[in-house]
């Protein structure tokens, strides 16, 4: 295992009503990190997983892509403190 650590993304652009938010929990799982993505009122998805370090960097590339019919104009990342207390991935919002 790489560097653990945590990261905290808004994804803004056509990221509602898109499966966005599924494509983000199934490849997060995939990668083994945990954490949650959710919608946002404001149209966006907010994504915070933790794990380690170059597999979160790898979510973030997918990210930036999404899955077909969506569209990413920006987003907005923060990386954080690992804190080891979550377990698996989900969908909360």
């Amino acid at each position: 295992m790489g560097e653990m650590t945590a990261l905290r993304a808004i994804v803004r652009g056509r990221v509602q009503g898109v499966y966005y938010r599924a494509f983000t929990e199934r490849l997060a799982r995939k990668l083994g990190l945990s954490g949650w993505v959710r919608n946002l009122p404001d149209r966006s998805v907010e994504v915070y997983a933790e794990g380690d370090k170059e597999r979160l960097e790898e979510l973030l590339k997918a990210l930036h892509i999404g899955p077909p019919g969506a569209w990413v104009d920006d987003i907005t990342t923060e990386w954080l403190e690992h804190t080891g207390k979550l377990r698996g991935f989900s969908v909360t919002g």
